[in-house]
């Protein structure tokens, strides 16, 4: 049994802590139900379930979700087409998020993949600084994929 301003008053049975706790006007909480024996605290409760969902809000702020945002490209992009898409990426990289670098083929481009692998070199060095690569370029049907995920400082 603990008291309200933290000192040890030993063990006691249930009866005769819960007459202390409502002679002082607060509650008996059990802290330490696993514990053997088990523990128990003088405290007001409302306050103790406010500091416990406080507790809480601040460790889901710091929790951080992340995404996975997606850039498409084509085997024979345009250069000026490519560094928008690239400026995307290490825009999403920025923010934290991963990138799945998606290359779609048509038709008879599935016949050189090489040039899906060279424009996801490229992609690859243009974010070295920023991400590392999660997953290397893989043709998955008529789509060749590569995810990149954000460095940590």
């Amino acid at each position: 049994m603990v008291s309200e301003t933290g000192e040890q008053l030993g063990i006691m049975p249930p009866k005769e802590a819960l007459k202390i706790a409502i002679a002082k006007g607060l509650d008996l909480v059990e802290v330490a139900a696993t514990a053997r024996p088990p523990v128990c605290k003088i405290m007001d409760i409302g306050r103790f379930k406010y500091e416990q969902s406080k507790r809480e809000r601040e460790a889901r702020k710091k929790q951080r979700i992340i995404n996975i945002k997606e850039v498409k490209l084509r085997p024979n992009i345009e250069d000026h087409d490519f560094e928008t898409k690239t400026k995307n990426a290490i825009r999403f990289l920025e923010d934290g998020d991963k990138v799945k670098v998606t290359i779609m083929f048509r038709g008879r481009e599935l016949s050189h993949p090489e040039l899906g692998r060279e424009l996801l070199a490229r992609v690859a060095v243009l974010v070295k600084e920023l991400a590392s690569v999660e997953k290397d370029a893989k043709l998955e049907g008529k789509n060749m994929t590569m995810i990149l995920t954000p460095k940590q400082n």
